[in-house]
């Protein structure tokens, strides 16, 4: 029921610098390298500004580092997206903005633009020849010391009304997250040059509107707080990726593999466990579902009720053991999350609160715990969720328990990742109108994650794997 660690690290290694003309990426980074200073780390001073080579782009700009080994960046340093609805005089405000960064010059405590200290040097060259030709040095001096503060100043104005149509993302997570997403763009305006079809142009519109939604979010929040909203974005950016990817290279003789259901699930909903786990028909005592009802409340302590067969299902960044492949979501027995190898106590305190009355067979999807703990404001007192998940999908891998793995489909898999109550919103281009999916739609999702799950386990239950810790609290849990 294991999957191996696949070979490719996901989708964000599309976006790299310059990725269809290197060769100015190679020009770029030598002529940084062979004329100014290339930070190396640990052996720059304190205060050390990284030398950055910006890629300008149709939606915004983005800031690439020069690694000192000569190598691509794998990330970038900065990810500028401009407004979809700019008027005329607002797009040249963001063409300035979008210049190569300045270079600037530390002079002692203070740094200045190159600009600055070149119009300096000119302008004291000019006020002592118009002294000399008999201009008043009341006039001259004026003018000499306006003109620097102009250019150092000016410019900083000019920036700062061009910012207002733009966001920039700089944070370390917040720029891997928004690196994916612009990968995705990235595709749909590469699609849109070769293609005159409106649903193409459409799709750009739409993406290009959602990457700058996307950057102001991260702007105000961090990635962590805003999880549920971002997989909700990206997600839907997948979809008007592979729907482009259908118009613009339709697939012939293989309508088959696309007929989908009202929640837009391929058939089947995820990858089968390997050949040992698949029997021919599951026996009568495993044909039926896990139970997947969604509790209204915060569940209550029932001693009658057994929780040994209650479950853990948890979305994560999308894996590709092969290249048709994807994994997204992963699916163990409560059980592993007591497990010595996942990060404790958190992972006990996460049983403690995920075994406690629940039915037998339940699936609990990690967002209802969320919903169960404020919202996630309980979740500090609980334990790390996003520690303890990379854990179990460590154990998955490395063969330390059972697991089953799903390649959910884009709303399912939104759905799975918003609270048992919330509701998803999904546009369609073609269509130009939104259609929702609430509450029902996702049981319905977890009922067929229930059927895969009874298949998967004729004949033997989800191994849970050994040297399991004691609960904190086993007679509230049983």
């Amino acid at each position: 029921m294991t999957t191996q660690t696949p070979p490719t690290s996901g989708i964000a290694q599309q976006l790299r610098p310059f990725r269809r003309q290197p060769q100015r990426w190679e020009r770029k980074r030598s002529r940084v390298v062979h004329g100014g200073h290339v930070c190396c780390g640990s052996g720059c001073a304190d205060g050390c500004e990284p030398v950055l080579i910006r890629e300008r782009t149709g939606w915004g700009w983005i800031d690439w580092t020069v690694p000192a080994d000569r190598s691509l960046p794998e990330q970038p340093h900065r990810i500028a997206v401009f407004t979809p609805i700019a008027t005329r005089s607002q797009r040249l405000g963001l063409r300035w903005l979008a210049r190569r960064p300045a270079h600037r010059i530390r002079l002692g405590p203070v740094t200045l633009r190159a600009a600055t200290v070149v119009v300096t040097a000119l302008t004291g060259v000019a006020a002592t020849l118009a002294y000399l030709h008999g201009v008043p040095f009341s006039i001259v001096l004026p003018a000499a010391a306006l003109a620097p503060l102009l250019v150092e100043h000016l410019t900083d104005r000019l920036d700062a009304r061009a910012s207002e149509n733009v966001r920039i993302v700089e944070a370390e997570a917040a720029c891997r997250y928004l690196q994916r997403l612009a990968a995705l763009h990235t595709g749909l305006v590469e699609a849109a040059l070769g293609s005159d079809r409106y649903e193409v142009r459409r799709a750009v519109q739409v993406g290009h509107h959602q990457l700058f939604d996307t950057a102001d979010l991260l702007q105000r929040r961090d990635t962590r707080s805003a999880s549920s909203e971002l997989i909700t974005r990206e997600r839907l950016m997948l979809q008007l990726a592979v729907q482009t990817s259908r118009i613009v290279t339709p697939m012939k003789g293989n309508a088959s593999s696309d007929r989908q259901d009202r929640l837009g699930r391929q058939q089947p909903l995820g990858p089968y466990p390997p050949q040992p786990r698949r029997q021919p028909q599951p026996s009568a005592d495993h044909t039926t579902p896990a139970t997947t009802r969604e509790e209204t409340h915060m569940p209550q302590d029932s001693p009658e009720q057994p929780t040994r067969d209650v479950y853990l299902l948890f979305a994560h960044e999308a894996y590709y053991p092969t290249p048709a492949q994807e994994i997204n979501t992963s699916l163990v027995a409560a059980a592993s999350l007591l497990h010595p190898h996942v990060r404790q106590p958190d992972g006990a305190r996460i049983y403690d609160h995920l075994a406690r009355g629940r039915r037998q067979g339940e699936i609990v999807p990690l967002s209802t715990l969320t919903h169960e703990l404020d919202g996630g404001a309980l979740w500090p007192e609980v334990g790390d969720w996003a520690a303890v998940t990379a854990d179990l999908l460590q154990l998955i891998q490395d063969r330390e328990c059972d697991g089953l793995s799903l390649g959910l489909p884009d709303i399912a898999r939104a759905l799975v990742c918003s609270g048992p109550h919330s509701e998803v919103r999904v546009y369609d281009p073609a269509a130009e109108r939104y259609q929702a999916y609430g509450p029902a739609d996702r049981i319905e999702v977890l009922a067929e994650v229930g059927r895969q799950l009874a298949w998967a386990e004729a004949g033997c239950a989800l191994w849970p794997g050994d040297g399991l810790l004691v609960p904190a609290n086993p007679g509230e849990a049983k």
